[in-house]
């Protein structure tokens, strides 16, 4: 099957035009560059938070797969063909939250014609698949054995992206791009704590799945920090698509096995889990398409926002809350002022999220309403710089916006799981790429295919199970061949057409508000970028309570926000971001997490602080 039958085309991109403006000062401060290496194991290239220099840029949450994609772009590829080489390797070294078996949104600036494509490579539902596809005697299937089943398992559509993308915009084949991570998966990464932990937290389901024990668990034990993980059987399958093309997943030998696991999903004899099995078929394989299609966009302040597009929710809901907040001097509020505003605009735009995201090719998405800054404008007036709202708030609408309008029926947000992986490239032209990839929960279905070295997703369970409120339309309810909706948010700054920033993060419909602080830290707080993305983080999405990190849970400011009715529990870590920034003099800039999944790795080609 070629690239151009894998496409469908849901809109066009239109050209931008302009010139190249200065970013602020603070971005550039020498505090930006002074953090220094996180130790890492032998072998292994030392993390660190934040890189300038030029020749290109790479930021994501692992080091092995940094240095890929910085090696791709130290030979001539462009940030398209090394975006690829580092998704590869974090296939291998994070693969509880993306690989193969996955999905995820692919947005990229073309410096030549200074346009923003993307293209929506999400996983899908069985062409079989139906409003009560976890549904069992009229009442949801419990969310945990939902997650762990052959039925949670989406079409994957991370090979396809990444043929797509090199058809369209790389300069070099799949083949080569997949040697590093050939090589990293037979030779083996060297296990931290993040990943030993985030097995620890999958043991007991692991156990259940033979294949995926004998991988993960070595000798029926947790890996140990600092051993060397290897997967061979990953290797050979990186091998396989390189040789034969991503046709080996969609309609080859590789996508029967994957078929066969999902439809009979191979359990340990004697194990007590009930694992429901999928209905996944060779045709859904072969049948399955990536969209290209038109990105969000949104004015800000003289920045051009870009973001990802319906069946993601993410472009439309940051530009909402942006939108929302364009009125306000956010520099020179007080942190408590601003604060507020920040999570009363994200409490709203959750709410028009939740009634009115999904797939556009089934549900009448009003994005370009959504968008608008009428209908920001007709939701901001809610805001009170003395009072809270309460959620579940209800809905406006943007096809008739009403200032202040407060009726309607509300609903809660559904809950939607908080893994996935984020990498953020640029190269020597001024290309960039801020790509978002994912299986969903941390360890995804637990399912891994066996003799292929990759766990399938559990992306289905994205969808709303039943409506959250049966008196209010879900736009999310499963559907054949039906996108669930998304909260990834790889997003593009542009000022005059140029590159300002770009940066995206994991963490479930976290990512959203994760993408959106961190912004609002950096364009508006005047932080560099680094700090912007290392501050502590508050999430609220349309819940009684908004989520804080420690750094806010432990500070005075929490109490200065309950005082005028907020309520908060607390949440030890939000998101993992990574970005890239493009500096007055030339330089790229590319920051990661100080501590946030042990740290993130910042490079560039050529350092030059």
């Amino acid at each position: 099957m070629t690239p151009a039958r894998r496409l469908s085309a849901l809109g066009v991109v239109a050209a931008l035009a302009g010139s190249l403006t200065a970013v602020p000062a603070s971005a550039a401060s020498p505090a930006a560059t002074a953090h220094p290496p996180t130790a890492a194991p032998a072998g292994t290239p030392p993390k660190v938070p934040v890189a300038t220099g030029y020749g290109g840029a790479v930021s994501s949450v692992d080091a092995d797969a940094s240095a890929a994609g910085i090696e791709v772009l130290r030979k001539g590829g462009n940030a398209v063909d090394a975006a690829v080489a580092t998704a590869a390797a974090l296939g291998v070294t994070e693969p509880y939250s993306a690989g193969v078996g996955g999905g995820g949104y692919f947005v990229s600036y073309d410096a030549k014609s200074r346009t923003i494509r993307t293209l929506d490579g999400r996983e899908t539902a069985p062409l079989s698949a139906d409003r009560g596809l976890f549904l069992e005697n009229g009442k949801p299937i419990p969310f945990d054995q939902a997650v762990t089943s052959g039925l949670s398992v989406g079409t994957p559509g991370t090979p396809a992206t990444w043929d797509t993308a090199l058809e369209r915009w790389g300069t070099r084949p799949l083949r080569e791009l997949l040697k590093p991570a050939e090589k990293l998966a037979r030779d083996g990464f060297e296990v931290d704590e993040t990943f030993r932990s985030q097995t620890a937290a999958n043991e007991a389901r692991f156990r259940d799945f033979p294949a995926t024990a004998r991988l993960f668990l070595p000798g029926g034990k947790l890996p140990v920090v600092g051993s060397t993980l290897k997967n061979p059987d990953l290797a050979r399958t990186y091998k396989e698509l390189g040789d034969k093309g991503v046709d080996a997943l969609y309609d080859g030998r590789l996508g029967k096995d994957v078929v066969r696991t999902v439809r009979q999903p191979p359990v340990r004899p004697g194990a007590e889990r009930k694992v429901r099995p999928g209905d996944l078929t060779a045709k859904d394989l072969r049948e399955y398409e990536v969209r290209r299609q038109a990105p969000t966009k949104t004015r800000y302040r003289g920045l051009d926002v870009y973001g990802m597009a319906p069946g993601s929710s993410g472009g439309t809901t940051i530009a909402e809350a942006l939108n929302i907040l364009e009125h306000g001097d956010l520099s020179k509020l007080s942190e408590k002022e601003y604060l507020h505003r920040y999570i009363e605009a994200s409490r709203i735009a959750f709410a028009d999220r939740g009634r009115w995201v999904g797939d556009p090719e089934f549900e009448d998405v009003p994005t370009r309403g959504l968008t608008s800054q009428r209908f920001a404008d007709s939701r901001a007036c809610l805001i009170k710089d003395d009072a809270v709202l309460t959620s579940p708030l209800a809905p406006g609408d943007p096809r008739d916006p009403r200032p202040c309008q407060a009726g309607g029926r509300a609903a809660p947000t559904t809950y939607e799981g908080e893994n996935t992986t984020h990498l953020t490239v640029a190269d020597k032209w001024g290309n960039v790429v801020a790509y978002t990839l994912t299986i969903e929960q941390t360890g995804g279905s637990g399912i891994v295919v066996p003799g292929r070295g990759f766990l399938l997703n559990n992306e289905l369970t994205d969808f709303s199970f039943a409506p959250a409120n049966p008196a209010v339309h879900d736009p999310n309810l499963p559907g054949p061949g039906k996108h669930p909706r998304s909260s990834m948010s790889p997003t593009i700054v542009l000022r005059d057409g140029r590159p300002v920033v770009a940066l995206g993060s994991p963490g479930g419909a976290t990512i959203i508000t994760t993408v959106l602080q961190s912004l609002l830290n950096h364009l508006e707080r005047g932080m560099p970028l680094v700090d912007a993305i290392a501050a502590p983080r508050a999430s609220q999405r349309n819940a009684a309570a908004t989520e804080l990190e420690p750094g806010l849970w432990d500070s005075p400011v929490r109490a200065q926000l309950e005082a005028i009715g907020h309520r908060f529990t607390r949440n030890p870590e939000i998101g993992a971001a990574t970005g890239v920034q493009r500096l007055p003099d030339g330089r790229w800039l590319a920051a990661a997490e100080k501590q946030r999944r042990g740290g993130g790795s910042a490079m560039v080609v050529r350092p030059k602080g």
